[in-house]
C-alpha cells in the first residue's frame, strides 16, 4: 500500500504543481471543478442519496461553483463578498461544528443535512484552491503545511504512536503523530524562512508561525471528519480512484478544513 501511495503522488504531483503555475486562472478553477465533482459524487455515496439526491448534490455544487466563475467573480483583483462568504462559513463550520460533530459522535442521517455538510465541505474548498492561484508559489508553500503535517503524522504515528487521539473515530491516529506533525511544520516553517527570509512572504513573519500551527491542527480535524463520515457509511475509502490513497475525498480531507482559513489569513495580510 505504501508504494502504491508513493508511486500515485509521484505521478500526479508533477502534475498538480505543473498546473498550478502554468493555467491561466478560469483554466484552473475548470481542472479543479472536474476533481470537485467527483468528490462530490463520493460524498453522496457515503452519506447514502438515492439517485435523485445525488443530482440535487452533485448540481447544487456545479451550480454554485459555474456562478462563482462565470458571474460573482471577477476575473482578477480582489476577492468579491460572495469569496469572503464562503470562507467565513466553511470556516465557521470547521472551528464551531465538527468539534462538537466529533466529539459528540453524531450519526447524521438526514439528507439535507448531510448535503448542507457536504456543500460547504467542497465548494469553498474550490474557491479558496481557484483565489489562491493567483499567488501560486503562496498557494504551494501552504499545501506544503498540509503535505509535511500528513507525511509526519503517518510515519511517526506508524512509528512511535501509542496514545490513540480519537479511537471511535480513527482508530489508527495517535497523539504522538499529532505531535510528529506540528514539529515536522515547525522545522518546514523555520526552512522556508530561512531560504526565503521573513520580508520575502507575510505570512513567514514570526506571527506567521501560528498560521501554520492553527492550519496544521486544522488538517487533522479535517481528515477525522471524513473518516467519521466513512466510519458511518461503514466503508474504508470514499472511492477507488487513486491507487494506495483511495478516493479523491480521502485525498483532499485535509486541504477542506485547512484551505479556506487559508485563504482568509491571506486575503487579510494582504
Amino acid at each position: 500500500m505504501l508504494i502504491k501511495r508513493i508511486i500515485t503522488a509521484a505521478v500526479l504531483l508533477p502534475l498538480f504543481i505543473a498546473a498550478l503555475f502554468y493555467l491561466p486562472n478560469r483554466y484552473w478553477a475548470v481542472l479543479l471543478l472536474a476533481v470537485l465533482l467527483i468528490a462530490a459524487w463520493e460524498w453522496c455515496a457515503l452519506a447514502g442519496f438515492g439517485r435523485a439526491g445525488r443530482g440535487i448534490f452533485v448540481g447544487a455544487v456545479l451550480a454554485a461553483c459555474l456562478g462563482l466563475l462565470l458571474v460573482a467573480r471577477p476575473p482578477a483583483g480582489a476577492a468579491t463578498w460572495v469569496e469572503y462568504g464562503a470562507c467565513w462559513i466553511a470556516t465557521a463550520f470547521w472551528i464551531l461544528v465538527v468539534p462538537a460533530w466529533l466529539s459528540g459522535k453524531w450519526r447524521v442521517r438526514n439528507p439535507v443535512a448531510l448535503g448542507i455538510a457536504g456543500w460547504i465541505v467542497l465548494v469553498p474548498t474550490w474557491v479558496a484552491l481557484v483565489r489562491l492561484q493567483q499567488a501560486a508559489g503562496e498557494l504551494l508553500m501552504l499545501l506544503g503545511i498540509v503535505w509535511v503535517a500528513d507525511v509526519a503524522a503517518y510515519f511517526v504515528g506508524r512509528r512511535f504512536g501509542r496514545r490513540k487521539l480519537a479511537p471511535e473515530v480513527s482508530p489508527g491516529k495517535t497523539w504522538e503523530g499529532v505531535f510528529g506533525a506540528v514539529a515536522a511544520v515547525a522545522l518546514y516553517y523555520v526552512l522556508l524562512r530561512i531560504i526565503l527570509g521573513p520580508g520575502e512572504v507575510a505570512f513567514l513573519r514570526p506571527a506567521g508561525f501560528m498560521l501554520f500551527v492553527v492550519i496544521t491542527i486544522v488538517s487533522i480535524e479535517g481528515d477525522l471528519f471524513e473518516s467519521w463520515i466513512k466510519r458511518q457509511a461503514g466503508v474504508k475509502d470514499s472511492g477507488n480512484l487513486l491507487p494506495g490513497h483511495g478516493g479523491v475525498l480521502d485525498r483532499v480531507d485535509a486541504l477542506t478544513s485547512s484551505m479556506p482559513l487559508a485563504a482568509l489569513a491571506l486575503l487579510y495580510i494582504r
